[in-house]
């Protein structure tokens, strides 16, 4: 991807793939809708406080990348996305792909399990096979992945996925490659401690042996 998107942008943009299918009736969206559904309480993390100010620079920053769109209205002008779903879109999932990334645009990094119960008001997965088969086209996509299988965190079943549209992101995964990194080589560290102290507690022990039967080392 040529342009990596802010994280207010993922977040608006996370909110009218949403809104497109949850609530028809209200699409396209108004400043006012799309400020409510960003700091919306529910299905979003982290929760935000956005001004409409913000959401308008927002927006008409993704109105000059031709990822959103206004359709003037006679009182108040309103704005859908442009970015699946017709032939001048600027890429070409389908339905199930773009559920996923709009759920991982809202809610960060999350896992087969949690997308496929998350994603129901905007795709019906039939099963999580089906969830990880869409997550693997979407991290094999040429010449550029779109999400990407993090390591799995300590005591997880599952590991999560990111989507790369995000500048967050690409920060997040270094700082968390960074963190693992740390937590091998400190491991590691450990390890060797470990076994150095056995080695010099065993030396010791034969030294005793030695001594109480009256062996010394020429």
């Amino acid at each position: 991807m040529a342009t990596l998107l802010s994280f207010e942008q993922i977040r608006v943009l996370g909110v009218f793939i949403e809104k497109e299918k949850t609530t028809p009736d209200q699409y396209p969206l108004s400043i006012n809708a799309i400020t409510t559904a960003c700091n919306q309480k529910s299905n979003r993390e982290p929760v935000t406080n956005f001004t409409e100010v913000e959401v308008q620079n927002t927006v008409d920053e993704l109105m000059q990348l031709r990822i959103l769109d206004d359709v003037p209205a006679s009182r108040v002008t309103k704005y859908r996305h442009r970015f699946y779903g017709s032939e001048f879109s600027a890429y070409k999932f389908n339905q199930a792909e773009a559920a996923i990334l709009a759920v991982l645009f809202l809610r960060g990094p999350q896992t087969p399990g949690e997308l496929r119960t998350r994603t129901q008001r905007l795709h019906a997965f039939s099963d999580v096979g089906e969830v990880e088969q869409t997550l693997d086209k979407l991290s094999q996509q040429e010449p550029q992945a779109y999400v990407l299988k993090l390591a799995r965190e300590p005591g997880k079943r599952e590991a999560r996925y990111a989507q790369l549209f995000s500048e967050q992101t690409s920060t997040d995964i270094a700082v968390e490659a960074s963190i693992g990194t740390d937590n091998n080589h400190s491991d590691l560290t450990m390890k060797v401690e470990a076994l150095e102290q056995e080695v010099n507690e065993l030396r010791a022990e034969i030294a005793q042996i030695k001594q109480s039967l009256g062996l010394t080392d020429d």
